[in-house]
């Protein structure tokens, strides 16, 4: 996205687009080297096999990174991700496509920021895989209606 979103167009309900993402080996990989996370079952498929996964699995910063950019990309350069919190549900696995699809739940004016709370999930052929809440702060740039 290039702009920033509209705070005074956003509606409680409105759905965020989805957003899908293949994941492979190198993404996994180059996720957990980048997060300085050296534990064997994200980058070495026979430790993984011993630990009784079936393959490497990415890990819970990258996690973390994949659901921040979810939301930045919809949301825009100017808007700040406030509030983040996840759970984790089933494994991501190379050959996975990661789906996260989201909700707004609320929305408020702070000052001069618009404050947006957003549901969100991400789910592969396993199921759920991450979910969460986001609260993201927007600038106000019109009169809400």
């Amino acid at each position: 996205m290039t702009a920033t979103i509209d705070f005074a167009q956003l509606q409680v309900g409105d759905a965020l687009p989805a957003w899908v993402l293949a994941i492979d080996a190198t993404r996994i990989v180059a996720g957990a080297i980048a997060t300085r996370d050296f534990m064997p079952v994200h980058h070495d498929r026979d430790y993984a096999n011993q630990q009784g996964a079936p393959d490497i699995f990415v890990n819970i910063l990258s996690d973390t990174a994949m659901c921040s950019r979810y939301l930045t990309d919809w949301a825009g350069p100017n808007a700040m991700v406030r509030k983040l919190a996840i759970r984790l549900g089933v494994p991501l696995h190379p050959g996975h496509t990661l789906t996260f699809t989201g909700r707004i739940v609320a929305t408020s004016v702070e000052g001069d920021e618009g404050i947006v709370a957003i549901e969100f999930t991400g789910t592969n052929e396993m199921g759920e895989h991450v979910g969460g809440t986001a609260t993201i702060g927007l600038p106000v740039t019109g009169v809400r209606p």
